[in-house]
């Protein structure tokens, strides 16, 4: 277990798991931003994402794979919009993205990333 480093260890999961070279990121979702628009929890879960990653020892140019969960697929311009902004353009990872009831309704996006180190 010495090989495995947890980040955000709770109870019931971790934020992300470091193993290797690879990082895994439970599903991001907004705190501050709950109950508002999908550009801003997109936001918001992107900057988590980031700052998760780099705890890691890892950056947004070496994701791997994203899985984006939606609420309501109709809101997936409105998310790409942000992620666009956000995603490296020279190195974009493999993504996912469907619908799906999340945990509560102020939910609008969730967002897990594997990354390499």
């Amino acid at each position: 277990m010495s090989d495995i480093r947890r980040i955000g260890a709770g109870p019931r999961m971790s934020k992300a798991v470091v193993r290797g070279n690879a990082v895994y990121t439970a599903g991001q979702v907004a705190e501050k931003t709950k109950g508002g628009s999908v550009a801003d929890q997109t936001r918001e879960i992107l900057g988590l994402i980031d700052e998760l990653l780099a705890e890691a020892g890892s950056e947004k140019a070496k994701i791997l794979s994203a899985t984006i969960y939606l609420s309501d697929i109709s809101t997936f311009p409105e998310m790409n919009s942000v992620w666009d902004i956000w995603v490296d353009k020279q190195n974009p990872p493999a993504r996912a993205t469907v619908e799906a009831k999340l945990v509560a309704p102020e939910y609008k996006v969730e967002i897990a990333v594997i990354a390499a180190k």
